[in-house]
């Protein structure tokens, strides 16, 4: 058995870059879809060349051209979709019904990975609006995966690092504060973070391994399942001070949500505690099922910002 060969849609984007370089690293044959759509984006024509001379091959398909995705997909044994589902960057998930039909019609892939990449939406069925949407979607679309009979692995990779570690956990940046720090109620419940370069890896090691198949494939590794303190203590281990710290409880955040679909989701994450409030099996866990992965701890990943 050689690699799978692996087509990566929404390859500039902020986590499909991250797969197409870690795919190529671990020896895949790597396609990336290029849209005509992308204009005159120079970042993302300059992303997409640069993958190429990184020696993966950029193939032409729209998602209003159903023959150009099917005939980009028949390239290749896997296809990872990995299409923004954040609200304040481009918010696109349910253009990936067309991928499935493609992927569906074209009858040769082996695994599909359709843009999940955080909580388990599964899971999140009592998720409070506006930010239940982005669950209630990824539903939609494992529905119509399974329902194609579709072989899939779901990446839950819980709280990206660049977004919820380097501010602290803070709202409405993404720097560390220096003096003064929010913790959310009591500041203890346990949360899951991931540095997205390792979310990546550990993604390209499911697709070619019987054991993902047709499963939800959670990262969790044990060092980096830690409370808001926790992680606000090793910042001030870092520095060399105590920051001050207020509380916000959990009343005051709800009636601050106005709408924001970002808020809900600090609501279930660190009120909750719904990224590691639950128990996952070693099978399903993936830095038991690549312990040869070496993860990136928080404390390091802290010391960029310092």
């Amino acid at each position: 058995m050689g690699k799978s060969k692996v087509l990566v849609v929404g390859g500039t984007g902020y986590i499909g870059r991250r797969i197409v370089k870690a795919s190529l690293e671990q020896g895949h044959e790597t396609y990336v879809l290029q849209r005509p759509d992308i204009g005159l984006e120079i970042e993302k024509v300059q992303m997409l060349l640069s993958f190429k001379k990184q020696g993966a091959h950029l193939v032409e398909g729209s998602f209003s051209n159903h023959q150009s995705l099917v005939d980009a997909v028949k390239l290749v044994d896997v296809v990872i979709c990995t299409m923004s589902g954040v609200h304040f960057r481009s918010h696109n998930l349910m253009m990936q019904l067309k991928l499935v039909e493609a992927i569906k019609d074209a009858g040769n892939v082996k695994r599909f990975l359709p843009s999940e990449f955080g909580l388990d939406p599964a899971l999140m069925g009592h998720a409070l609006e506006p930010g239940r949407v982005t669950f209630d979607e990824k539903m939609t679309i494992r529905k119509t995966i399974e329902d194609a009979n579709i072989p899939f692995t779901y990446i839950s990779a819980n709280c990206f690092a660049s977004y919820f570690v380097g501010n602290l956990s803070q709202m409405g940046t993404l720097f560390p504060p220096q003096d003064k720090v929010v913790l959310y109620g009591d500041g203890n419940v346990k949360v899951t973070y991931m540095d997205e370069d390792d979310v990546a890896t550990y993604t390209i090691k499911t697709i070619d391994d019987p054991r993902t198949l047709n499963k939800t494939i959670y990262l969790r590794p044990p060092e980096n399942i830690l409370t808001q303190r926790e992680l606000i203590e090793k910042w001030e281990k870092l520095i060399g001070k105590q920051l001050d710290k207020s509380t916000l409880s959990e009343q005051d955040l709800l009636s601050s949500m106005k709408g924001q679909v970002g808020v809900g989701h600090f609501y279930h994450i660190f009120y909750e505690g719904c990224s590691a409030n639950f128990e996952v099996g070693g099978e399903q866990e993936a830095s038991k099922l690549y312990p040869e992965v070496q993860y990136t701890r928080m404390d390091e990943f802290l010391k960029l910002y310092v």
